[in-house]
């Protein structure tokens, strides 16, 4: 670790010098200093000049669609994103796929920040409900992307800044109802500029929602707060923002016979009672609580130098409470007791899983730009230390322990310290050169029956390269190559000792700007090294298992565009063609190995289509139509028709209509949101297992989540 801080003291001396220098020769010059803007994503975000793939969405186009459900769902219309949920409504668990890779291989920063969870590298948005309403803006970089903090991209990394200050101060009230009794409100302010440098606003919002699965039910409790400092030069946030959230478990999923006969049944929390009667656990569910702080400090040097640094703090604790049917002493630790003479040793058990975790750190970056450079160093360092605790709170038959003593007490901790340089040279009015390279060391440790000890430690090196061909005013080229290096995060340990994967990947785009028409056409290859790929199985709390396999890749055509038909109509279609390929995948299977050859990798759809055609009639009353159809996919990497997931297309229907009163209410905005309006009856995500016990020869089991058929959202917001 002595090497690493050496290295950044160095970094931090040799920057200090350079913008010394700078300072001395912009004096003599007579400079003056611009008015200084918010830069606090700008060292990992990207324009047109960089040859990296990448869709923007911003606070306004968000808007029209956030009543309540989660950031995943409002990015369903993206190019080569699919995206599922567990309560099948958008509120509560949801996911992200992002060309095929799942959400732990989707880098998250939040003003910069990392926000994957450190071990499991997953996303978990219910944490965070109705963060969209807190967003000032998102960037979607597929592939490998540019350099970032936290885990590495192998799909996608998805950095997103949160509100802006505003220079006017304000109210707002907003309120959605829909159906499976969702409920959102949130209440929104700010000062404005205070003597004109000082800002303080916040957010409190609450959603509940009975969820289209039975039993799967949300109640969400979410705050931001922001104090901001500006002047001239400096720009510098104080945040706090979390969530509390309480759901009923619906991540069981359903076999084919209930998806035909009863598609909203959840298994969660199941039993037969004394009597012989079906019950359900009433309090099968996760409490989970989250808390963030972050301080983030912008300065404007001189016309050529700012910088940024950023410190974090996030705490996290919670459980998920389980009912158990007849469980084995042995897993509590109890001994077995005799009961009328008959020995027991098994027992129905109420148990919770407990996290109890704490990350911290800092990051920092450095930007110079002049003439035809624009150069940036980074980096940061931080720490995760997770406690897992299980506690049985209920027991049917006692053994010998008491009621809340833990049956297992695990640790871990994991650090991540990463520097990079980005550059951007502009060699002519045509030519641009890009070239990036990060250094990450990863460190961790880990005790637990499901991982056994884990003291691993992983240094890599992740050099990008790329060209920018600027042929006209309307038309831009690129190629990249960019190299990404990834550990195997926490579950992969339960299977044996994984090895971390590579990934190389390359972009060919071209963009084409008019007046009523951009287009953006992307090629690309993904060539992986040792991928960990999804198997389609869950482990017991429901975590996706995933398993090395020595090569694939992905190779697709992306499109998307934007075209406007006349004044009042905005046509933004998208289209993705994928071919996603284990080579030689080879599997053991009745205690004999087969090699199955080239096969599909799970969870990799090769057709997905979106569209928007949005129609302004009137400057208050807008009206738009999304559709997205996601192919065939494979729920395993055995491309077995069984564990085949229908191809599925739905639409929804999207409205906004404002007034402006004329009086202390500055609008009210009227929203409506009909999704699946023509009643799809589809299925976005699942699971197989291979299931030994059933007879004489394996087969193939598969569980489904099925969506929700047609349902609304309807919302208003008043701005004082």
């Amino acid at each position: 670790m002595k090497k690493y801080v050496f290295t950044v003291l160095t970094l931090i001396g040799l920057i200090k010098g350079l913008i010394a220098q700078e300072q001395q020769i912009d004096s003599l010059k007579g400079k003056k200093v611009e008015v200084l803007d918010e830069v606090f994503v700008s060292a990992i975000r990207v324009t047109n000049q960089t040859p990296v793939t990448f869709s923007n969405l911003t606070k306004e186009q968000i808007k029209p669609r956030n009543l309540g459900q989660d950031i995943p769902i409002l990015m369903n219309f993206l190019p080569s994103v699919v995206t599922t949920s567990d309560a099948g409504a958008g509120v509560g668990y949801t996911g992200i796929r992002v060309r095929g890779s799942d959400a732990t291989r989707v880098n998250v920063t939040i003003n910069g920040i990392p926000y994957n969870d450190s071990e499991s590298h997953g996303t978990f948005w219910v944490n965070m409900p109705d963060f969209a309403s807190s967003t000032e803006s998102l960037q979607l970089q597929r592939g490998v992307g540019t350099s970032t903090n936290g885990a590495g991209a192998f799909g996608a990394s998805l950095n997103m800044l949160t509100d802006a200050f505003s220079e006017e101060a304000y109210g707002q009230i907003s309120s959605s109802i829909g159906s499976y009794n969702t409920l959102r409100n949130n209440l929104k302010f700010s000062t404005g500029l205070l003597r004109g440098h000082v800002e303080v606003s916040g957010r409190l919002s609450r959603i509940s929602s009975d969820g289209y699965i039975d039993r799967a039910s949300s109640d969400l409790d979410s705050y931001f707060l922001q104090g901001a400092y500006k002047d001239e030069n400096t720009l510098i946030k104080a945040i706090l923002f979390g969530g509390h959230e309480i759901t009923y478990q619906s991540w069981f999923g359903i076999d084919r016979a209930t998806l035909e006969s009863d598609r909203t049944f959840n298994p969660a929390g199941f039993y037969i009672d004394e009597n012989n009667n079906t019950q359900f656990y009433d309090k099968e569910e996760d409490n989970y609580k989250q808390d963030h702080a972050q301080l983030l400090w912008n300065e404007k040097l001189n016309d050529n130098w700012s910088t940024n640094v950023a410190f974090h703090y996030t705490k996290g604790r919670g459980y998920f409470e389980q009912f158990k049917e007849e469980d084995d002493f042995s897993t509590y630790g109890f001994t077995p007791i005799n009961v009328d003479g008959q020995e027991v040793n098994t027992t129905d058990v109420i148990r919770r899983r407990w996290l109890d975790n704490d990350f911290y750190g800092a990051v920092f970056s450095a930007n110079y730009s002049k003439d035809k450079i624009n150069l940036i160093i980074g980096g940061g360092y931080n720490k995760y230390e997770g406690a897992h605790f299980g506690e049985v709170i209920w027991t049917r038959f006692a053994g010998t322990s008491n009621i809340r003593d833990r049956y297992y007490d695990d640790n871990s901790v994991k650090t991540d310290f990463n520097l990079y340089s980005k550059v951007n040279y502009k060699l002519d009015d045509q030519w641009s050169l890009y070239g990036d390279l990060q250094l990450r060391n990863v460190g961790y440790q880990a005790n637990g029956e499901d991982t056994g000890l884990v003291d691993d430690s992983f240094n890599f090196f992740n050099p990008k390269a790329g060209v920018t061909y600027d042929l006209n005013k309307n038309n831009n080229f690129y190629f990249s190559w960019a190299v990404a290096n990834r550990e195997p995060n926490r579950n992969d340990y339960e299977d044996g000792t994984p090895k971390p994967e590579k990934l190389i990947d390359f972009e060919l785009g071209w963009r084409y700007v008019s007046q009523n028409v951009q287009v953006n056409t992307n090629l690309y290859f993904m060539d992986y090294k040792d991928q960990l790929v999804l198997t389609g199985e869950l482990n017991d709390v429901g975590g996706p298992l995933r398993a090395n396999v020595k090569d694939s890749h992905r190779f697709g055509l992306e499109i998307d565009a934007n075209v406007r038909l006349g004044d009042k109509v905005l046509l933004s279609p998208n289209l993705v063609f994928s071919s996603n390929k284990i080579q030689n995948l080879s599997i053991e299977r009745d205690g004999i190995r087969q090699n199955l050859g080239d096969t599909n990798i799970a969870f990799s759809p090769q057709v997905i289509v979106g569209n928007r055609i949005a129609y302004q009639a009137s400057d208050s009353f807008h009206l738009a139509l999304l559709s997205k159809y996601v192919g065939e996919q494979f729920l395993s990497n055995t491309d077995t028709e069984a564990s085949m997931l229908d191809a599925y297309f739905t639409t929804d229907l999207n409205l906004t209509y404002e007034i402006k009163p004329k009086s202390i209410v500055q609008s009210i905005i009227f929203s409506g949101l009909l999704n699946n309006i023509f009643n799809e009856l589809y299925v976005s995500n699942g699971y197989t297992y291979l299931d030994s016990w059933s007879g004489p020869s394996t087969i193939e089991v598969q569980g489904y989540y099925p969506q929700a058929g047609t349902n609304f959202l309807l919302g208003a917001t008043i701005r004082f």
